[in-house]
């Protein structure tokens, strides 16, 4: 089996990896993420962790890269990380009672492929309180994540349904990646937790 290496620090898409139950190091990738707002939702994820999957392979040009890229869009308009306080309760008050939608975008590369694929999760609130909100926010979870929320945590408690992949809501729609990795023959089967 190649090297495989996710060329991403967040906990949550390091967690979900671990579940296949093969080897894998993690890297760190500086890339540019400003993009033309006026792209589908879609096309910007993949881009995002096409971008990424590239800076990885330039480092690691043996190996197969994984990279995933995360946004929540409400109302046409894309919600990123919270830069401050303010602006994180102002993305729990315009989720608030509403569905919106997370889109998760995948690159997989190596020498002998590339693939791009994302998912598409339509996520429905509760109907959320100022106090809840602030609370929330005095827990400190919002503020590295997509939209403000993070569903695996306390903000688990603000999600009245999900339609979709709830593991692509999280960071990385681990199921789909682990067909495609078995598909392409990237990883044998048997080394797997399955």
């Amino acid at each position: 089996m190649k090297n495989l290496i996710l060329a991403s620090t967040s906990p949550r898409r390091k967690e979900l990896l671990q579940k296949l139950n093969i080897p894998f190091t993690t890297f760190s990738p500086n890339v540019d993420e400003s993009v033309n707002q006026n792209l589908p939702p879609e096309e910007i994820v993949m881009l995002l962790s096409s971008r990424k999957a590239n800076v990885a392979a330039q480092q690691f040009p043996s190996s197969t890269i994984i990279a995933a890229d995360t946004i929540v869009v409400s109302d046409e308009k894309i919600l990123g990380k919270p830069n401050s306080r303010k602006e994180a309760k102002q993305m729990l008050c315009s989720l608030s009672g509403k569905r919106h939608f997370v889109y998760t975008g995948v690159t997989l590369i190596n020498k002998q492929h590339a693939e791009c694929f994302y998912e598409k999760t339509a996520v429905d609130f509760w109907p959320l309180t100022d106090q809840e909100i602030e609370k929330y926010l005095d827990s400190g979870e919002p503020f590295d994540k997509a939209g403000a929320y993070g569903i695996q945590g306390v903000g688990s408690l603000f999600v009245k349904s999900i339609h979709g992949d709830y593991y692509s809501v999280v960071g990385l729609p681990i199921s789909r990646l682990f067909r495609l990795l078995i598909e392409k023959r990237l990883v044998p089967y048997t080394e797997t937790s399955i």
